[in-house]
């Protein structure tokens, strides 16, 4: 297989590598191929196929395979193998990836891995589940580097020294000082290790009283925090002011994007979350029949009411040829309005409060529209059976149906107050992200505030 088909067709590579056993050449092949490959070629296999995979890799290669794939995709894999090959993958995840890991679970299979993972681990996984899915608890992670007030510079040098292994993985930019109740008194930057003297104490080098939220910040809050202050990271407290987690922009913005996608496919009528081809059939059929099904519903009911007016439909036949372009019309109407209604929300143009504004609005384009297209179908009815009464009924018909739907829509589309704030942060974020990225480009010059974080040291 040449190097083209590898790339036009990554997942037939992998199925070789997984059954000829060879881990060294399937470990080497899912690290040459990016992410979206690595997630596309993992959806070929079989579910045993899958498992198979995942346990010829290390845990802790397994996580980083984890990692590259969307998060139903990853809940799937975990889901299929023993609580216990699950739970040693997950440790050599972080927290936030855990938890979210865990809740695209059944509530028995995520107890069944927790009880499988080493008490700590499991203890700290127990306490993030119970924090809302959208709040800093639920976005943090509790991966960080902490110390005393009262150590010296020289004792983190050492820390870091001693525990370069451990911390070789992550890009740690910030350290958190606390007492010894755990309360977050401030936070030193990495660059300050290097021009301050090593017998000096972290109080006095310290950044004091740092910005902070608490841990039931919504996720609107984190997002005007994220808007308002240029950090990459801000620490999270409980309400006695201990120090429990960070959280990271970038979980901001991934639960921004879960929004978006909950809301995107709510609108095409699929119910219960993202949907895969690679997800069991009955799985797959539950999701799109709830909606298909409330669907079924409307339509016989609307079916009724035309069987009321079927003497009249027997009497002009014509009227049935038409029936069907008028609902497709309207149903293209709807359709605008939903995508002039998505791009004004994503720009931030329009709020819910302003359902007045935009109802004037569009009475106005779906009057015109409805009058305009009213009048092209009415003509053409009254030409095909050189009837006007006909051509009347049909054409106001439609006029009607337009105006109506345009409206029906908007208002529609103004109620969903969840979709609007991720939509403002996507463009008014924007600058914020520019000079985030600008100061990671100055990352060799010290200028970068960018950090991951490493296991707290308490």
């Amino acid at each position: 297989m040449t190097e083209v088909d590898l790339i036009k067709k990554p997942w037939e590579r992998l199925l070789e590598l997984v059954e000829a056993g060879d881990s060294v050449q399937l470990l080497d092949f899912l690290n040459s191929i990016n992410p979206m490959d690595t997630a596309l070629a993992i959806s070929r296999l079989r579910p045993d196929q899958q498992g198979k995979l995942l346990t010829m890799l290390t845990p802790e290669d397994a996580a980083e395979v984890i990692e590259d794939l969307p998060e139903v995709q990853a809940a799937e894999l975990i889901e299929d193998l023993s609580p216990g090959q699950a739970a040693a993958i997950l440790e050599e995840l972080d927290s936030d990836h855990v938890v979210d890991l865990l809740g695209e679970l059944d509530d028995e299979d995520a107890r069944e891995i927790i009880d499988e993972m080493a008490p700590e681990d499991a203890e700290e996984a127990r306490q993030l589940l119970e924090y809302a899915v959208d709040t800093a608890g639920g976005l943090m992670i509790t991966e960080y580097l902490d110390y005393r007030a009262d150590q010296k510079i020289s004792d983190v040098h050492a820390d870091l020294q001693a525990n370069r292994e451990a911390y070789a993985d992550y890009d740690v930019q910030y350290l958190y000082v606390t007492d010894d109740r755990g309360s977050l008194r401030g936070v030193l930057r990495m660059r300050d290790l290097l021009f301050f003297s090593h017998g000096a104490r972290l109080e006095q080098v310290m950044i004091s009283q740092p910005l902070q939220v608490k841990v039931d910040a919504s996720l609107e809050e984190l997002r005007n925090f994220f808007e308002e202050h240029n950090l990459f990271g801000v620490p999270v407290v409980d309400a006695d002011g201990r120090l429990v987690g960070v959280v990271l922009p970038e979980a901001v913005e991934e639960a921004r994007r879960k929004h978006s996608v909950q809301q995107f496919l709510g609108f095409s009528g699929i119910v219960g979350g993202e949907e895969f081809r690679s997800m069991p059939l009955l799985h797959r059929s539950g999701r799109r029949l709830s909606w298909l099904s409330l669907n079924i519903v409307l339509n016989i009911i609307a079916a009724s009411v035309i069987a009321l007016y079927q003497d009249t439909l027997a009497a002009v036949i014509a009227l049935a040829v038409f029936l069907p372009m008028v609902s497709d019309m309207s149903g293209c109407s709807g359709n605008q309005a939903v995508a002039v209604s998505m791009r004004e929300l994503a720009l931030g143009l329009v709020r819910p409060n302003e359902l007045v504004r935009v109802l004037a609005k569009e009475a106005g384009i779906g009057l015109l529209n409805g009058l305009v297209l009213g009048s092209m179908l009415g003509a053409a009815a009254w030409l095909w059976k050189g009837n006007p009464f006909l051509g009347l009924v049909v054409g106001g018909a439609l006029a009607l149906l337009e105006g109506h739907d345009e409206l029906a829509q908007r208002v529609a589309e103004l109620r969903l107050d969840d979709v609007l704030a991720p939509g403002r942060q996507q463009a008014t974020a924007a600058p914020a992200a520019e000079d985030r990225r600008g100061a990671a480009r100055g990352r060799g010059a010290g200028a970068s505030w960018a950090f991951r974080a490493s296991k707290s040291t308490r």
